[in-house]
């Protein structure tokens, strides 16, 4: 399942990429059920909060008919940032796995470390650096055309 979810989560970064979105995809599972997949949209939908997380984080807890998530995996090609990984503990995400970090605001290793914050009442499995080198080169490629 692992990297079947990779793929899709993938597939939505490069559909956002050719939308004009930073090119980020997510997956959100639970066992071999993927509840949800999605790609940035903050640019289409004019909404600061539209990650691609955030956006499969709704439409996960819309199909699993509540706002709480356990059990579930959310697959992302990049390191979330705080709001995302905010998110993930409101829902009680049980695992992420993600492809590269995320230097200038990644906020589970990289910037800060949201998920393993003392205080916080939920932990998050973490599993990094699934094609990192993939999800690397998809970012910095779309910020070099732009350039």
């Amino acid at each position: 399942m692992n990297a079947k979810c990779m793929e899709i989560a993938f597939a939505e970064a490069r559909a956002a990429e050719q939308a004009g979105e930073v090119p980020i995809g997510c997956v959100i599972a639970l066992g071999e059920r993927i509840l949800a997949r999605a790609a940035n949209r903050t640019i289409r939908d004019c909404d600061p909060t539209a990650h691609a997380e955030m956006v499969a984080l709704r439409a996960a807890a819309a199909a699993f008919g509540n706002y709480r998530l356990p059990g579930t995996t959310l697959y992302v090609t990049i390191e979330p940032c705080a709001m995302c990984a905010g998110a993930m503990l409101q829902a009680r995400v049980a695992r992420l796995v993600y492809g590269a970090e995320d230097p200038k605001g990644g906020a589970v290793r990289s910037c800060f470390a949201v998920l393993d914050h003392p205080k916080v009442n939920h932990r998050v499995e973490v599993t990094s650096g699934v094609r990192a080198e993939e999800a690397t080169a998809l970012m910095q490629d779309f910020f070099a055309a732009r350039r």
